[in-house]
């Protein structure tokens, strides 16, 4: 796509973007997964890295590698097997259980790295110091172009257990709204 992977194209342009393009862009995503979720496919590596912009400034989901077709909307992988720690939840940590409710939390890290224009998530963290701090119950800090509300959105992706997080058609819902009334 010609403006690459969603995470370079936040670090170039930087301040440049608009709250609304930031906020379109976390609608681009959202409706990516929401169409996986509805169609019982589990992403598992979502990321901005793993996100591409076109020419219109549209974001597409891509990276399918990691991605799998599941009947219960859950998928146990083997143990030893390499998974993106900063973009995953509690049950993947520790038990390497996924679901669409493991996208969901990855989404919100997404909507994270948009509104912190880039930024890697738990940036001066070993990937064992995430893995506590998400335990304990340590979650990202709101981005400071990120509106109170916006950041509710992203922080209800980090619940302790997936069925306290909500489906992206909920999230795409809430996400419209906002974009309707920013304030």
């Amino acid at each position: 796509m010609e403006n690459g992977c969603l995470l370079n194209y936040l670090r170039q342009r930087g301040g440049a973007l608009k709250e609304a393009w930031l906020l379109s862009m976390c609608q681009d995503v959202c409706e990516g997964m929401e169409y996986l979720e509805a169609h019982s496919f589990i992403h598992r590596d979502l990321a901005a890295r793993n996100c591409l912009v076109n020419e219109h400034s549209v974001v597409k989901v891509s990276d399918f590698g990691m991605t799998r077709y599941v009947l219960d909307n859950q998928y146990t992988s083997s143990n030893g097997a390499k998974f993106p720690v900063k973009w995953s939840p509690p049950e993947v940590l520790h038990y390497s259980k996924y679901s669409s409710k493991s996208d969901v939390w990855s989404f919100g890290v997404v909507m994270w790295e948009i509104y912190s224009e880039g930024r890697t998530p738990f940036e001066n963290r070993t990937n064992s110091e995430v893995v506590n701090d998400i335990t304990i119950g340590v979650r990202l800090y709101r981005p400071y172009r990120a509106s109170q509300p916006l950041y509710a959105i992203m922080y209800r992706c980090w619940h302790e257990r997936p069925q306290g997080r909500p489906f992206f058609s909920e999230l795409l819902e809430e996400i419209r709204k906002l974009a309707e009334n920013p304030d």
